[in-house]
C-alpha cells in the first residue's frame, strides 16, 4: 500500500501540464537525436543541461531523462533503414532489422521495435518501483568504507567492460580521475592541476567536458567516416506497418525475455543498454529451434534486443538514484546534473525528497506512453531528417554545442575547453580508446577520493578499515576479479594461439 501511495504522489507531479509538456519535449528531442547516427543521447543531455537551470529540479530531471530513453527509441530507426545504429545499443537491431527492411518489411520492423521498446521500458519501471525502497534502506547502512568500495567497483567494472581492450578502458578511467582532481582541494584549499589558469580553480566544467567528448568528438568522427547510405524517400502508412499474426506471436516471448534480461543487466554497474541488447539477441539465437534464420530478418532478433535496450535504460536508474552509483556515462552525467541542482542521489533521496523521486519515476511511464503515441505517426518525419546532408547538419550541431557551453557561465574559456575535449575524444576514438570511462572517472573520482580520505581520517590512518564490513570486502574482492579477469583471458588466448601454431 505504501508503494501505491508513493506512486500516487509521483503522478501528482508527473501529470501536471508543465511536467507533461517538458516530458514531451524531452522524448521528442531524444528521438530526434537517436535517429541521427553517431550523435548520442549524452551530447543532447549536455546541451540541454543549461536550460534546466531555469526549471524546477524535478522538471529538469524529467527533461534530461526523457532525452535519454527517447534516444533509445529513436536509435532503431536508422538501424533498420540504413543499417547504421543511432546509438551503440541499437547495433544489435541492425542484425535482423535491416534484413527485414531489405525484404520490404521495414514498416513491420519499426512497429515491432516500438511496441517491444514500450514493453521493455514498462518492465524496467516496475522493477525500479519494486526495488528502489529496499535497496535504499540497505544503502542507509553504508559508511565511508562501503561507499568507497562500491564506487571503486563501479568505476573498475564500467572501465573493464568498455568496448575493446580492458587496459585501454582503465587508462581512460585514470585519465578521468586526474581531470576530476583539477581545481581546489576541498580539504586543504590548495589549487591542483590548474596550470595557472584562474578559470580552472573551480574544476573543469562538466557541460564543456561532456559536450566536447560526446558532442564535438562524435561529430568529428562521423565527418571522418565514409558517406552513409540514403534512407527511403518517403515514410510508411500505419496500415503498412502492422505485422502479421505470425510475426506478432513470434515477438511476444522474445520481448518478455529481453525485458527481464535487460532489467537485470541494466541495474548492474558497468553494463548499459548495448550489453543488454546483445545479450538478449544472443540468448534468443541460442534457444531458438531455427538459429540459422537469425541475421536474415528474424522477428525475434528485433523484438528481444529492443525490449532489453529500453528495460536496461529504466533499470539503470536503480543504482543511480538509490545508491548514487552510475552504471554508465549517461547515468554519470545525470548524477552530476542532480548534484548541480542541489540534489544528493542516494538512500536519503527517497525519504527526504519523495516528490522528486516518485515524480521522476512516474514521468518515465508517461514518457514511454508518449513515445508509443508519437513514434509511429512521426516515422515520415524521421525519414526526412535522415535525408538532411551531413555537411549541413553537423556544423549546425557544433554551433549549438558552442552556444550551449557558453551559456552556462558566459565564458569563452569553457568553449575552448569543449573544443579541446572534442579533439581529445576524436583522437581517442581514432585509436579505439573508449571515452566513456573518462567521464565516469571525472564524476566519481572526487566522491571516491572524499570517502577514501574520510575513512582514513576516522580510522586514524588504519588501512584495515576498508575491510571492516562484508560489503566493502565483497566489493574490493570483485574489483580484483574485474582487474584480473581480462589479464587471465588474454593469457589464455595467447596460450591457445601458441599451442595451435
Amino acid at each position: 500500500m505504501n508503494v501505491l501511495h508513493d506512486l500516487a504522489l509521483g503522478f501528482q507531479v508527473a501529470l501536471t501540464w508543465q511536467a507533461i509538456v517538458i516530458c514531451l519535449g524531452g522524448v521528442v528531442l531524444g528521438t530526434f537525436v537517436g535517429v541521427l547516427p553517431g550523435i548520442g543521447a549524452l551530447a543532447a543531455i549536455s546541451l540541454c543541461l543549461p536550460l534546466t537551470y531555469y526549471m524546477e529540479p524535478v522538471h529538469g530531471l524529467i527533461l534530461l531523462s526523457g532525452i535519454f530513453y527517447g534516444a533509445q527509441y529513436g536509435s532503431s530507426t536508422s538501424s533498420i533503414l540504413l543499417n547504421i545504429p543511432g546509438t551503440p545499443s541499437a547495433a544489435a537491431t541492425c542484425l535482423d532489422g535491416n534484413p527485414m527492411a531489405r525484404q520490404g518489411r521495414a514498416g513491420q520492423a519499426l512497429f515491432i521495435v516500438t511496441l517491444s521498446s514500450y514493453f521493455g521500458g514498462m518492465v524496467g519501471i516496475i522493477l525500479l518501483v519494486a526495488f528502489a525502497v529496499p535497496l535504499a534502506k540497505f544503502a542507509l547502512t553504508f559508511g565511508a568504507p562501503e561507499y568507497f568500495a562500491v564506487m571503486l567497483l563501479g568505476l573498475v567494472a564500467a572501465s573493464t567492460a568498455s568496448p575493446g581492450s580492458a587496459v585501454k578502458g582503465l587508462a581512460m578511467m585514470v585519465l578521468g580521475l586526474i581531470f576530476g582532481m583539477v581545481g581546489t582541494d576541498v580539504t586543504s584549499g590548495v589549487y591542483r592541476f590548474t596550470l595557472g589558469q584562474l578559470e580552472l580553480t573551480d574544476g573543469i566544467n562538466l557541460v564543456a567536458m561532456a559536450m566536447g567528448l560526446f558532442g564535438i568528438g562524435e561529430v568529428l568522427s562521423n565527418l571522418a567516416a565514409p558517406s552513409a547510405p540514403q534512407p527511403p524517400s518517403k515514410g510508411f502508412r500505419l496500415r503498412e506497418m502492422l505485422p502479421s499474426r505470425k510475426e506478432a506471436r513470434q515477438s511476444v516471448f522474445p520481448a518478455i525475455r529481453g525485458s527481464l534480461l535487460g532489467s537485470w543487466i541494466g541495474a548492474l554497474p558497468g553494463t548499459g543498454p548495448a550489453i543488454a541488447a546483445f545479450v538478449a539477441y544472443a540468448t534468443e539465437k541460442r534457444i531458438s529451434r531455427t538459429p540459422e534464420k537469425f541475421g536474415t530478418g528474424a522477428v525475434e532478433g528485433v523484438a528481444a534486443p529492443e525490449a532489453a535496450n529500453n528495460a536496461s535504460v529504466q533499470a539503470a536508474f536503480i543504482p543511480t538514484l538509490c545508491i548514487g552509483i552510475p552504471g554508465d556515462a549517461v547515468m554519470a552525467f545525470m548524477l552530476g546534473a542532480m548534484i548541480i541542482h542541489g540534489i544528493v542521489p542516494g538512500p536519503n533521496l527517497i525519504s527526504q525528497q519523495p516528490e522528486m523521486f516518485w515524480g521522476l519515476v512516474a514521468s518515465f511511464s508517461v514518457g514511454n506512453l508518449i513515445l508509443v503515441l508519437l513514434t509511429l505517426p512521426m516515422i515520415g518525419v524521421w525519414v526526412k531528417i535522415l535525408n538532411v546532408p551531413r555537411q549541413v547538419l553537423y556544423p549546425l550541431i557544433i554551433f549549438l554545442i558552442c552556444v550551449g557551453v557558453y551559456s552556462v557561465n558566459s565564458n569563452v574559456f569553457d568553449v575552448m575547453v569543449a573544443v579541446a575535449f572534442g579533439i581529445l575524444g576524436f583522437v581517442m576514438t581514432l585509436f579505439r580508446y573508449p571515452v566513456a570511462p573518462i567521464l565516469l572517472g571525472y564524476i566519481l573520482g572526487p566522491l571516491v577520493e572524499e570517502n577514501f580520505r574520510r575513512t582514513l581520517f576516522i580510522s586514524n590512518g588504519d588501512f584495515t578499515a576498508f575491510l571492516s564490513s562484508p560489503v566493502s570486502v565483497i566489493c574490493l574482492a570483485l574489483v580484483l576479479v574485474a582487474l584480473l579477469t581480462p589479464m587471465v583471458l588474454s593469457f589464455r588466448r595467447r596460450l591457445t594461439s601458441s599451442v595451435q601454431e
